[in-house]
């Protein structure tokens, strides 16, 4: 099974990728902000199922075929990490766009299952989740213990875990600092800035780092 030190240093990366404002944060801020809390949470349900089906497709093919073929693993490492830096390039530019999350107009009240549906299609979608799965993930899989798919589905665990709690939290505070983050744009700007910094720093770790075999 997957070591200490890798499931450690894992969820450590998962942590600084997660915490990042990407298209799920959004938009589980933007159903807290237009429905409340239990909305807010609900959408978080549903982009962790997404999100972790995801994590079962790359176990089953993709994560397979990376981990036999060292060229599949590179192609792979270094298309994500230039797609990490991209998008955090694209998060600096843009990083005034929070605001428009943060100040929509109330909407009419979603059904729990179309909110639950809306997320996990959020969840699957989500570039940055797709990229890190089948980049970053074969990375912590010790191969020399087997069962190779199993570890990846633990790891995919952790970090959907990890990704219940933050995205819980940004949800409640979207909900609970509606006003305070709506009256000074700066403070959203900064949001989006150290995000884009956090991606960019992100898709350079994972472009330096990966089996040496």
């Amino acid at each position: 099974m997957v070591s200490t030190d890798r499931l450690l240093a894992f969820a450590a990366l998962s942590f600084l990728l997660i915490i990042v404002p990407g298209p799920s944060v959004l938009f589980v801020i933007g159903r807290a902000l237009a429905h409340g809390r239990r909305a807010a949470l609900t959408t978080v349900l549903g982009n962790t199922l997404g999100a972790y089906l995801l994590v079962v497709a790359v176990a089953l093919g993709v994560g397979t075929l990376v981990e036999r073929s060292i060229l599949v693993f590179t192609a792979l490492k270094l298309a994500g990490a230039a797609y990490l830096v991209y998008l955090g390039v694209k998060a600096w530019r843009q990083r005034g766009s929070l605001q428009a999350a943060f100040t929509g107009e109330e909407a009419p009240p979603h059904s729990g299952l179309r909110t639950l549906w809306e997320g996990f299609a959020v969840g699957i979608a989500n570039p940055k989740t797709i990229v890190f799965f089948a980049a970053v993930l074969p990375q912590f899989v010790d191969r020399e213990q087997g069962h190779v798919t199993t570890q990846m589905l633990l790891l995919g665990l952790v970090f959907n875990l990890i990704a219940v709690l933050s995205d819980s939290l940004w949800g409640l505070v979207a909900a609970t600092a509606r006003d305070w983050f709506a009256r000074s744009p700066r403070r959203l700007s900064a949001v989006g800035g150290a995000g884009g910094l956090t991606m960019i720093g992100l898709g350079v770790t994972v472009a330096v780092t990966g089996r040496t075999d």
